[in-house]
């Protein structure tokens, strides 16, 4: 468990904000603009971009495209409001005719793009973002959130050609920036999102951007760094719980331990529901050898009920971990059983298997432990070691054996 230094992309937000018609003059418009332009299009789209009320919005939009079937900007202010209740089909209709209506309008091809992706109708949306580049090549949100299915779809290098373009159109995309600096700690290359991630900074102090700066720092154990990153995120976001965590998980790995505990607890306080806050107090208890508050955290998470496989893997073979510091080697085993038969590939479980097989004297399920764990991890020292050892005990075993027949 760490910060998140996950490839987390971000859309520019220009795509999914109600778009304001420019084409008139709406200085005076309020709640009577529609009596005030009773048969004009763009107030109604006007209108309905400035209410709160979802079907008022909708009824504006509608009104507005009765006036003009063509009117790109409330095709696409409805579109999207169609988009965000779940009625997909419709909203493609519509961002479509927005585009054919208005193809210089970037903002419908991200909006019509996004949503084909999520549908994972992939070809589609990949020409939409290239018909939208051809036909507003200025548009630096285009080229950014371009970049970002590219890298949801499996193409990074192409990726970073349109993030450094956006930025390129746009000096001060602090988002492309961040984006950038996101792929290319994917791509392992630590000083250069190091780089992109200040360079965001000067645009803008964000916590959005500090805090894949603090994550990156935390996980190539400049834990100093972190920390100072990560109270200034806190000190702008005090209310956003993965900062606070984030940063009492700094603290923990710097052995400050009663400071992380304290600051997980008060989250707790706010959110009785925070997995990963009973993850992080079971290592910090665990690291303070208070190996039954570790496990009682853990049972804690498991009440919980989380739906991901994985993650309730990893919550027993974390429980197997307390268990066997406690010598309760029978239950650790049972443990790290159910973590593989939830997640197999959890090559850990595998191996701490088949080394309280191998502590009991059962040398051949540990092997057959052993090499479950080593096809996994092919390349690991210490499961080597461990069969090494098992094959010098199995030969001393046979000697000894061979020895008492004569």
């Amino acid at each position: 468990m760490s910060p998140d230094d996950s490839m987390c992309a971000f859309r520019a937000i220009e795509a999914v904000c109600a778009c304001w018609d420019g084409q008139m003059d709406v200085s005076a418009l309020d709640n009577d603009g529609y009596r005030l332009y009773p048969r004009h299009a763009s107030a109604l789209n006007n209108l309905g971009t400035l209410t709160k009320d979802v079907v008022e919005a909708k009824n504006y939009y509608r009104r507005a495209l009765q006036l003009n079937p063509q009117h790109n900007r409330a095709l696409f202010n409805l579109g999207n409001l169609l988009k965000s209740q779940g009625k997909k089909e419709e909203a493609v209709i519509l961002l479509r005719d927005s585009i054919k209506y208005g193809p210089e309008f970037a903002d419908a091809y991200s909006s019509l793009a996004s949503l084909l992706a999520e549908q994972e109708r992939l070809k589609e949306a990949e020409e939409v973002y290239k018909a939208g580049i051809e036909n507003c090549p200025e548009s630096s949100d285009l080229h950014n959130n371009y970049g970002v299915f590219l890298v949801d779809t499996g193409s990074p290098e192409r990726a970073m050609s349109h993030y450094r373009q956006a930025i390129l159109l746009s000096p001060a995309h602090h988002v492309a920036m961040v984006n950038l600096g996101r792929l290319h700690r994917s791509l392992g290359q630590n000083k250069e999102a190091e780089v992109w991630y200040k360079r965001a900074l000067k645009v803008s102090r964000k916590a959005e951007i500090l805090s894949p700066l603090g994550a990156l720092y935390y996980n190539t154990a400049r834990y100093e760094e972190a920390l100072q990153v990560y109270r200034e995120a806190a000190a702008l976001q005090p209310s956003n719980k993965d900062i606070r965590l984030a940063l009492a998980q700094v603290l923990a790995m710097m052995g400050r331990t009663k400071e992380a505990e304290k600051m997980t607890n008060h989250i707790l306080n706010e959110d009785a529901a925070c997995l990963e806050c009973y993850r992080l107090l079971s290592a910090i208890y665990s690291k303070q050898e208070l190996y039954a508050k570790a496990l009682e955290a853990i049972e804690k998470a498991l009440q919980l009920k989380p739906k991901d496989p994985k993650v309730i893997s990893e919550l027993f073979f974390t429980k197997g971990n307390q268990l066997r510091e406690q010598n309760l080697l029978d239950k650790a085993f049972e443990s790290y059983k159910r973590a593989v038969e939830l997640n197999p590939d959890q090559a850990q479980a595998w191996m701490n298997m088949g080394g309280i097989e191998h502590i009991k004297g059962s040398y051949i399920t540990a092997r057959d432990y052993y090499e479950k764990a080593l096809q996994l991890v092919p390349n690991s020292k210490l499961l080597k070691e461990n069969l090494a050892k098992l094959d010098r005990l199995e030969k001393r075993f046979q000697e000894v054996q061979e020895k008492d027949q004569t």
